[in-house]
């Protein structure tokens, strides 16, 4: 197998993952095999996640708590060209390195992958559709979508801004001044567990309103609190 024409680091922020981290690092032995590099970014997990991530891993980084600060600590020690950020929920298509050698033969800055949810249900292939269309028209990422973005461009933009919520809209919105994105249509597969806890359209109108409400100008902080007091009453 010929190398890769480029160098990957991923970047998972993680917190409390002790459940599913394992899984998470298993699916992604066949890139580290390939001579790319796996970072995991703890924040202080207290169930065991780091000593369960540190021997499927290149390095295991310790952090504040905040997923902006923790992709910005794991991009600090990381060597590749490329660096794409991946939720510790989501998956890789088996393909990802292919589709990343084209983005890095091309003259994009950054890009994202379509999402597709895991549960079966019809509700969330629409749900997913929705997301993928806004994402391409509007060219912003969240953080489902697995962005990826070359090393330069990061360290140009001094990585994320470093905010309790929306640091990945935020980052899309500095990215697009470069280029626009360049949208895998193979998808990452997003764990649904989150969206069937709080309830489906309970979570399209909590998103599609802090959305709207921070391209308002709502401080991140603000915007925070009512995602967190969200959770707390369906976790009642």
């Amino acid at each position: 197998m010929l190398p890769d024409p480029f160098s990957l680091s991923v970047v998972i922020p993680v917190w409390m993952e002790a459940g599913s981290i394992a899984i998470t690092l298993q699916a992604l032995q066949p890139i580290r095999a390939r001579g790319h590099e796996v970072i995991v970014v703890d924040a202080g997990s207290t169930d065991g996640t780091a000593e369960l991530a540190r021997p499927l891993c290149d390095r295991v980084v310790n952090s504040e708590k905040g997923r902006a600060a923790q992709m910005n600590a794991g991009a600090a020690l990381a060597r590749g060209d490329l660096l794409l950020f991946l939720h510790a929920d989501t998956r890789l298509p088996e393909n990802a390195l292919e589709h990343l050698s084209d983005f890095a033969g091309s003259h994009r800055a950054w890009g994202r992958f379509d999402v597709r949810l895991s549960g079966q249900r019809p509700v969330f292939r629409m749900v997913a559709w929705f997301m993928n269309q806004r994402s391409r028209l509007s060219g912003i990422c969240t953080g489902d979508q697995a962005m990826f973005v070359r090393r330069e461009a990061f360290e140009v933009l001094a990585g994320f801004h470093v905010m309790p919520l929306m640091e990945d809209v935020e980052f899309s919105r500095r990215l697009c001044r470069m280029s626009r994105p360049f949208c895998i249509k193979e998808p990452v597969v997003t764990d649904s567990r989150r969206w069937e806890k709080q309830g489906v359209w309970r979570t399209i109108f909590l998103m599609w309103q802090l959305r709207w409400r921070y391209w308002r100008g709502e401080s991140p902080e603000s915007l925070a609190q009512i995602y967190r007091s969200d959770v707390r009453n369906v976790s009642k």
